[in-house]
């Protein structure tokens, strides 16, 4: 009975994290965040467009981040390079000859996986089986319950470690080994069955490079060949001297940037976690040899740091080191986000030794050495990576901001409870009714507040419904205009996560609301 409990509980959980996406997926194109591209055409698979909405909150996103990296830190600076670049720079960086992804069929469903990921998705099935044992353990104690103690004693829960811990290494060996016959035998022996059909009827493994490549110039031959970027790494890298000697950089520094990336995904599904076109927000920092590892586990805490400091709760990131290592690094590990459908890459921190620069020093011709004046040498700097999806962190931040709450008269309300500044629109501004001059004045409060942060206006429909609408588009705060608005220059200021409201001066609000939206206050917070 308690097993079948159990096994009805974990089945809830799983319908429900699938109605959640869902419901964000409907949300954002009904509200204007998110559409597919190519709609009117039965659009373009795992390729999107943001809308009116979307683009306001993806440009906030990006800003928190690059006032973090550039505004913050006085030895990391900016630039914006080329999306075409030399063929010979993906050649130098391993891409031509190593980025690529294991990829497996299912002979039934017709739908192609990569092998890594469908064993990964394995292993995080497992590491489920261990958070129900500790659920399970912490309501049977109580206060007197010792995670550390039960996890290291607990006889199934060390099972199942042990389970995780060789699936692993076997995976890891069969990718660094380039055995990918052994990685689909791994498949089979886990009885890994294809989502769709149910079936085990898998092809053979085999690898596919995820470049896009294209023609530049009027005549298409082999010389013409140049790539879309898949990262926006190599551009840092190409440029690194410049930098170095036009900012007079002294290590370490940090070169940031922000850009679109191309890959040709295998498995390019979950709406915008992973898509063909994308945009990626990369900063390279240029160490020392020998102080790679410090500023990597530096880097490591300053970012889950960012990260949490959007109020989603420390429970929704975790840190997982790399089963198998990117052929540049001597360390790596991503921050993981808890999305509805579980917990997955969203940032990756890396240890890129002194690779980048050495290849590109090999292939080019030129030095990219750094002289240090300490030292009295000079030396190829080592590099630690942060990069992070922006699309993705978009979908986290939708997905743990959306909300349908039962309210005290029992109806509902479907609120977007976005970080403050991150929202849109910051404000909206509400006659009561469309007549009698509250528009006049409401006009009038916008166009002095415009300059100080976005604000919309509207004055369609009932204000219950404007309040619904803009608890749905994230809005923070709403400013109603009445009739005594007109008289003594007051009006009602609504909360969007409490409803509560208050009658402030129309003086006051610039003052008030810029202090709760302002992306500063969170920056002071770093």
């Amino acid at each position: 009975m308690k097993f079948l409990s159990a096994k009805l509980a974990a089945t809830n959980e799983i319908i429900m994290a699938e109605d959640l996406f869902k419901q964000v997926i409907s949300h954002s194109k009904e509200y204007g965040f998110v559409f597919q591209s190519s709609e009117i055409y039965d659009g373009l698979s795992a390729v999107y467009d943001y809308g009116q909405q979307g683009v306001a909150l993806k440009n906030n996103l990006r800003d928190y981040w690059w006032k973090a990296m550039t505004q913050m830190n006085e030895n990391i600076v900016g630039i914006d390079t080329a999306i075409f670049m030399h063929p010979t720079i993906w050649k130098a960086s391993g891409h031509v000859d190593a980025f690529s992804d294991p990829l497996i069929d299912n002979k039934d469903s017709k739908k192609r996986y990569r092998a890594d990921v469908l064993i990964e998705d394995y292993i995080e099935k497992v590491r489920g089986k261990i958070a129900k044992e500790v659920k399970k353990a912490t309501k049977r104690f109580g206060d007197s319950f010792n995670e550390a103690e039960f996890i290291s004693t607990n006889g199934r829960v060390v099972e199942y470690y042990e389970k995780i811990k060789s699936i692993e290494d076997r995976m890891r060996v069969g990718l660094d080994d380039g055995n990918l016959g052994d990685i689909k035998t791994l498949i089979e022996d886990l009885e890994i069955a294809c989502p769709i059909s149910g079936s085990r009827n898998w092809t053979d493994v085999r690898q596919f490079n995820l470049m896009f490549d294209t023609d530049m110039g009027s005549v298409t031959d082999d010389s013409s060949k140049i790539y879309l970027r898949p990262e926006t790494a190599q551009g840092i890298f190409v440029n690194y001297l410049n930098v170095q000697k036009t900012g007079r950089m002294k290590i370490p520094f940090g070169i940031a940037q922000t850009g679109k990336a191309f890959r040709n995904e295998i498995v390019a599904r979950q709406f915008i976690f992973r898509m063909r076109e994308f945009e990626q927000m990369e900063m390279q920092f240029f160490v020392k040899p020998g102080t790679e590892m410090e500023w990597y586990e530096t880097w490591k805490a300053t970012r889950m740091k960012w990260h949490e400091a959007l109020g989603f709760g420390s429970e929704s990131y975790r840190f997982h080191d790399h089963i198998k290592m990117a052929h540049y690094a001597n360390a790596a590990a991503d921050i993981e986000f808890d999305f509805p459908f579980g917990f997955k890459e969203l940032e990756g921190i890396h240890s890129r030794t002194d690779f980048d620069l050495k290849q590109h020093e090999e292939h080019s011709g030129k030095k990219l050495q750094y002289f240090d004046p300490e030292e009295n040498k000079s030396y190829v700097p080592y590099v630690v990576e942060t990069s992070i999806g922006l699309d993705r962190l978009f979908l986290g931040v939708l997905s743990k901001s959306l909300e349908e709450e039962k309210l005290e008269d029992g109806s509902s309300r479907v609120v977007l409870k976005l970080p403050a500044f991150l929202a849109p629109s910051k404000l909206a501004i509400l006659p009561l009714i469309k007549k009698d001059g509250l528009p006049e004045k409401g006009h009038e409060i916008l166009n002095t507040l415009k300059y100080s942060f976005q604000c919309s206006y509207d004055e369609k429909d009932s204000i219950g419904k404007r309040y619904r609408r803009n608890d749905a588009l994230g809005t923070p705060y709403c400013v109603t205009i009445d009739h005594q608005s007109l008289e003594d220059n007051t009006v009602t200021l609504r909360d969007r996560d409490t409803m509560q409201q208050e009658r402030v001066s129309i003086n006051a609000l610039e003052t008030l609301i810029a202090k709760k939206v302002n992306v500063s206050e969170v920056l002071r917070r770093l």
